[in-house]
């Protein structure tokens, strides 16, 4: 007798390996990656467009939102004020000393005063001001958003009928549009007297040379034109940074305090770029 065959059965039936290699997942042209990102980039621009409005408006109606706007300032701006102080210190000693120097070169020592006005007012003070805030204000902003939501006391607050970005969004919305003016004028104010003690009492230039071309150099355009960038500033930033941390459990890969963590950093990230990038319009436009 013939011995008989053993049926052969394939490995993709047992559970195994299939016999034939999968095919390598295709790749997408630089054309397509590109028309990707794209296109995530405007869903993203138009949900961070929604969830502003839908912040503003559920400022309407809402009780008690008085104290939370009290708190909301008391957040970003007393807190914030020591270190407004600070860094608006240093630049103003640095202003002052590069500036001395450099107009040294051209016999122009006397213009100190005016160059440490026009670097400051509608220049450096609002987006280091922002920065500054964005960085102490905007990254606790976004962490306590993020741990609220992984906590689900947003979706408790949601579930008692109070809408959560009336409570927890938009009082901080408004309040960025008061401190982050004064934040402005402080850092000015500072920056100023900076560069009076880098140029008359370091440096030897005589203090009513100094202050007169201060006096000069404030003029109301460049004052106002670096309070309206303060407003700009304040407004998008303190949105991102509530953004980012508000949809922590949507738009962070992983859960728990990474997803917090990486939810701060987006918010600090964007947050800077966008003072930059603005400031850049901004005084395209204004000039």
């Amino acid at each position: 007798m013939e011995p008989l065959e053993t049926p052969r059965v394939s490995r993709k039936v047992l559970g195994g390996a299939p016999e034939e290699a999968s095919e390598a997942p295709e790749r997408l042209t630089f054309v397509e990656s590109l028309g990707r990102s794209c296109i995530l980039a405007v869903s993203d621009l138009g949900d961070f467009s929604f969830f502003v409005v839908k912040a503003l408006a559920a400022l309407v109606g809402l009780r008690s939102w008085i104290s939370k706007l009290v708190r909301a300032i008391f957040e970003m701006g007393v807190r914030c004020i020591p270190i407004i102080i600070t860094v608006g210190c240093f630049t103003g000693l640095i202003i002052g000393l590069q500036g001395y120097r450099t107009l040294a070169r051209f016999g122009s020592e006397s213009a100190l005063g005016s160059m440490v006005v026009r670097s400051l007012v509608n220049g450096l003070a609002p987006v280091l001001a922002a920065l500054m805030v964005v960085g102490q204000a905007g990254s606790a902003l976004a962490a306590e958003l993020g741990i609220q939501r992984n906590s689900e006391q947003i979706d408790a607050i949601e579930t008692m009928g109070v809408n959560p970005l009336g409570y927890f969004v938009a009082p901080r919305l408004i309040a960025a549009l008061v401190v982050f003016p004064v934040h402005t004028a402080v850092f000015d104010i500072v920056g100023i007297v900076g560069g009076y003690l880098s140029g008359v009492l370091l440096l030897g230039q005589q203090s009513g040379v100094y202050w007169q071309n201060v006096h000069d150099a404030l003029e109301p355009s460049n004052v106002g034109g670096g309070l309206e960038k303060s407003l700009i500033f304040g407004f998008v930033v303190t949105a991102i940074c509530a953004f980012e941390g508000y949809n922590t459990h949507r738009r962070s890969s992983e859960t728990g305090a990474r997803g917090v963590s990486q939810s701060t950093t987006r918010a600090v990230v964007y947050s800077s770029i966008a003072v930059l990038a603005l400031d850049y319009l901004i005084t395209s436009v204004q000039h």
